[in-house]
């Protein structure tokens, strides 16, 4: 049995402008706290929620008509500071916040609620307001659903040419709901904007007919919402079925940020575990595509000894999260973050830039922002964590790295480069756009030089 004193969140080497906290406690990872979630129908239970003021709680209840929120007991218990409300960076993250409605949007809610108006005339201006929100960016429906015998795959997203996404139906829910997540669209409860597969089946038959596949990523969702009988009638058909270009499997989760009990002692975490074990031992490699969006998330006794349980069973953890304003908008945060990720034996991968869709005009930056963030933070950090590729943007054509901002013939542009696309010929492509101080995506963007278009246009 193993106990742990731990300093809670960053301690005495806090980034710098960013408020100290420190709490010590005993943990014992042979205990499991009870799971209890709360949304916009209960949240005014947690007994935190009753001293804030009525204002907020008005608001919070305004912004969760339009954007899904479910948080729970590890999340209000252990990460967010309570004495630091509204801008703690955890409360933003997963509370909803005034300003990620545009004004407009806000004012029609609020009006609707103030005057008590019918659940279905309430519906009908959030599924409007839904529709302006991008739901569905960079292609998702039209571009990345394959087919298989002539009919369409709902389940499954083939952008990239190796890596194919899967999304089982009974992980489309997450312990707690990012107040940014790119997927809002999939918790919304509308079935035309979901993305979801009952069994295996289908994509087994889907790789045997695409050789070119080598990775599969179970994502949703959280496919860790699931319990182990659940993981382990997607993933063992998986494992157990010829198929030899199959090489990795990747599973997108945030657990470990807002569920790291999930992992810990018990017998359902054990079974979880030895099926990582099973993966690994049939010869596949298995990677736990880690959501870490702020250093505090990594502080907490239970989510290190989750790491460590974790990676005893030889699955690699890689870490990934978008630059968001308001919550880690700061390089020391991130050059503090990917330290502690290296410490405990994970490996950055991926600083992402902020999705077209949703809140983004709220939590999104300029590129030149973000990339000043990214080269700031990996000039504090050693070679083991500069693994970490960013600032990328998932775009429609592929991942576009912003690789700088430079000065060529008297010109000012973005340098820009292809990390993954559509097209893997131009993989690896640099390429130049217009300097432009506002830009915050792609589309924002023009060509440099009188080129007339984009490589991958």
């Amino acid at each position: 049995m193993e106990h742990f004193t731990a300093q809670n969140q960053y301690g005495k080497d806090g980034p710098k402008g960013r408020r100290v906290i420190k709490k010590e406690y005993p943990f014992n990872v042979a205990h499991t706290q009870q799971y209890k979630a709360y949304s916009l129908h209960n949240f005014r239970k947690i007994p935190q929620i009753r001293a804030l003021p009525e204002k907020l709680k008005f608001e919070i209840e305004v912004v969760a008509q339009v954007f899904p929120f479910k948080t729970n007991t590890y999340v209000i218990n252990e990460l967010i500071d309570w004495n630091n409300i509204p801008n703690d960076p955890i409360f933003r993250l997963t509370f909803p916040q005034k300003e990620m409605l545009l004004p407009h949007h806000y004012d029609k809610i609020a009006n609707l609620l103030n005057l008590d108006a019918e659940k279905e005339e309430l519906e009908k201006v959030v599924d409007k307001i839904h529709e302006e929100l991008n739901p569905h960016p960079a292609g998702q429906m039209e571009y990345n659903v394959p087919l298989l015998n002539g009919e369409r795959l709902s389940g499954l997203q083939h952008k990239y040419r190796e890596t194919v996404l899967f999304f089982p139906s009974k992980g489309q829910t997450c312990h707690a709901y990012c107040s940014f997540c790119f997927r809002w669209p999939q918790f919304t409860g509308k079935e035309e904007y979901k993305f979801a597969m009952r069994e295996t089946s289908l994509l087994i038959d889907y790789l045997k007919k695409h050789p070119e596949v080598s990775d599969v990523l179970i994502t949703g969702g959280d496919p860790m919402i699931m319990g182990s009988r659940s993981l382990r009638h997607y993933l063992e058909p998986l494992i157990n079925a010829d198929v030899q270009s199959l090489r990795t499997i990747r599973i997108g989760t945030k657990s470990l940020s807002f569920w790291p009990y999930k992992y810990l002692h018990s017998p359902e975490a054990d079974e979880v575990l030895a099926l990582f074990r099973k993966i690994v031992d049939s010869g596949k490699h298995l990677a736990i595509m880690a959501h870490f969006t702020h250093p505090r998330e990594l502080g907490t006794p239970a989510v290190r000894a989750a790491i460590k349980r974790i990676r005893s069973t030889g699955a690699e953890i890689r870490t990934q999260s978008p630059v968001l304003r308001w919550i880690n908008d700061d390089p020391d945060v991130w050059a503090t973050m990917w330290k502690m990720q290296v410490k405990l034996g994970c490996i950055p991968y991926y600083m992402f830039v902020v999705r077209n869709t949703g809140a983004q005009h709220y939590y999104g930056l300029p590129l030149e922002r973000t990339y000043e963030i990214y080269k700031n933070a990996i000039q504090q950090v050693s070679g083991l964590a500069r693994t970490v590729r960013g600032p990328s943007m998932s775009a429609m054509p592929g991942k576009v790295h912003v690789t700088g901002i430079f000065d060529i013939n008297g010109e000012k542009v973005f340098g820009l480069n292809m990390l993954q696309a559509r097209r893997p010929d131009i993989v690896m492509q640099p390429f130049f756009a217009k300097y432009n101080p506002e830009a915050t995506w792609l589309d924002e963007l023009e060509p440099a030089f009188g080129e007339k278009k984009f490589p991958f246009e």
